[in-house]
Parts: structure tokens; sequence; C-alpha cells
């Protein structure tokens, strides 16, 4: 007699080590600008403010920013997903101007974050 097929099912719970966010700075006179190391500045002393010195010695990587539409992509460690993100929402300004960080994406992919369905643009024949 033949003995039945069994089936192992595998399920991977996160595995990639990171997490990349793509986040923008919203200012509220919209007209001001900043350089890239400025940016990883800001996001630094929102961990500072938040956590302390400890907090500012958080890892994470600036990977891309845009000057023009103050937009960056992040990666961080999973563990530290929370924290950064708290960090950045809980900040409130650049050098005396209201700003806000708005958080776009989120993905344990880099490849996720190269398109967003909520942008997506059909063709001129499309109605939407």
């Amino acid at each position: 007699m033949e003995e039945p097929t069994t089936y192992e099912r595998h399920v991977y719970k996160n595995a990639s080590v990171y997490h990349y966010m793509k986040i923008s700075l919203i200012l509220e006179n919209g007209n001001k600008s900043i350089s890239a190391p400025q940016f990883k500045q800001l996001i630094i002393s929102a961990l500072k403010d938040l956590y302390g010195e400890v907090g500012a010695a958080f890892p994470f990587d600036l990977l891309k920013f845009d000057e023009s539409s103050r937009t960056a992509i992040l990666r961080v460690y999973n563990r530290g997903l929370v924290k950064l993100w708290s960090a950045l929402t809980l900040l409130g300004s650049f050098q005396e101007v209201a700003c806000a960080f708005r958080v776009i994406q989120v993905s344990p992919f880099l490849l996720a974050l190269s398109g967003n369905s909520r942008e997506l643009q059909f063709g001129e024949g499309s109605t939407s």
C-alpha cells in the first residue's frame, strides 16, 4: 500500500533584517530648502529628543533623498522601526519653522517602495 503524501508548510516571519521607510518632510513655509546632511541630522535630533543620547546613536541609513520634494528613503533595523517612526511623528519644528514628517510607505522590501498604488496614474483614455 502506498503511503499518503505529506506536505510541510514553511512560514518565514519577516525574513528581512531591515525595514525601509519612504518619508517626506512637510514645512509650514514650504519654500525652505534642506540638504541631505541636514535632513539626517533632523532625524537624529528627533531621536535624541525622544530617547536621549542612546536614541541619538540609533542606527539608520538615509539611502536616497530628493531635495526638491524633501522625500527620503530610510533603512532601519526591524527592532527599531517603531522607535524611529514615533520620533518622526513627534517632531514639531525645524529651525524654528513648524514641520511634520509624513510616512508614505513602509516595507521590509526595498523594491516595494519603487511604486505606490495610491499614486498610480492611468493613461489619457481612462477616467478615475
